[in-house]
């Protein structure tokens, strides 16, 4: 990241971390175990691949979750827009 975020991208930033932590609880969780019931002889191949694509999906929800974010900013403004021309 080049500069720091304002104020306002910052709080965004903050909730949308939020989110995605509860998103990817599971996520989180199954690769904590992975790891942890690995051991040397075994913490690569299968269980690096299985690790992987725990993360892939855990990036999918990250995603997800700031689309979502995204989209009901949008409507919100809309909605507020709508308000203002009918006043």
């Amino acid at each position: 990241m080049k500069e720091p975020l304002c104020a306002e991208q910052e709080a965004q930033a903050q909730e949308l971390a939020h989110a995605i932590a509860q998103a990817a609880a599971d996520e989180l969780l199954q690769i904590a175990r992975t790891l942890v019931a690995s051991d040397d002889s075994s913490l690569f191949g299968a269980n690096e691949f299985k690790v992987r694509e725990l993360a892939l999906k855990l990036a999918a929800k990250a995603f997800q979750q700031h689309l979502a974010q995204k989209k009901t900013r949008v409507a919100k403004l809309t909605g507020e827009a709508r308000s203002a021309s009918k006043g």
